[in-house]
C-alpha cells in the first residue's frame, strides 16, 4: 500500500487501526535498525522504536504530506535517538567519549550483533563520531538515502551533509588504519 493511501486510511476513523498496523509493518524494521545503529543496545532500540511509533500514532493526523512519509518517520526516530543519547549523557554526566566507550563494550558483549572483526571495528569507529556525523554516515552508508532525503530528515543543507559525511568517512578511515 502506498504511503499516501496509508495516511488517507489513517485519517478515516473506520480504517485508522488497519492503516496504522500496515504502517508499522512497513516501517518497523527500518526504524528499529536506524535506531539500533545509534544506540547499539537492543532493549534501548526496542523502547525507542515503540516511542517513535507512539509519536507517529499521536501526530499522523497532523502530517501535512509536504514531505514523504518515511522522511517524516525517520525524523521522529532520529529525534528520539538524539534525545535519548543526550539524556543519557546528562543523567550520568558523561562526556561523549565515555558514552562511546560504554556503547563499544556493548558491541563486544552482544552476541546478536553479527559481523566479523572488521564490522565490529567499523561500529566502534562510528561511535567515536559526534552524533550528527554518525547519523549522516549511517543514513548514507547503511540506509542508502540520498543527501536530499537526509536534508529533509535532518533539516540541514545538502552541502553541509556532504561535508559531514566526508569528515565522518575520513575519521573512520583514520581510526581503522590506527587500530
Amino acid at each position: 500500500m502506498e504511503d499516501k493511501d496509508l495516511v488517507q486510511k489513517f485519517l478515516n476513523p473506520d480504517s485508522r487501526n488497519f492503516a496504522y498496523n500496515q504502517l508499522v509493518r512497513k516501517y518497523q524494521q527500518k526504524v528499529y535498525w536506524h535506531i539500533r545503529k545509534m544506540v547499539i543496545d537492543h532493549d534501548d532500540a526496542d523502547d525507542l522504536t515503540q516511542e517513535t511509533f507512539i509519536k507517529i500514532w499521536k501526530n499522523l493526523e497532523n502530517f501535512r504530506q509536504e514531505s514523504q512519509l518515511y522522511t517524516w518517520i525517520y525524523r521522529i526516530a532520529t529525534n528520539e535517538c538524539l534525545n535519548f543519547l543526550s539524556s543519557k549523557r546528562r543523567k550520568f554526566f558523561l562526556p561523549l567519549n565515555d558514552v562511546a566507550a560504554e556503547l563499544a563494550e556493548k558491541i563486544d558483549a552482544t552476541p546478536t550483533l553479527e559481523g566479523d572483526e572488521i564490522q565490529k571495528k567499523l561500529q566502534k569507529a562510528l561511535l567515536r563520531l559526534p552524533d550528527k556525523q554518525r547519523l549522516v554516515f549511517n543514513m548514507r552508508y547503511y540506509d542508502d538515502l540520498t543527501y536530499e532525503q537526509i536534508s529533509e530528515i535532518l533539516g540541514t543543507s545538502v552541502g553541509a551533509l556532504k561535508a559531514s559525511y566526508h569528515l565522518a568517512a575520513k575519521k573512520i578511515e583514520d581510526f581503522l588504519t590506527q587500530h
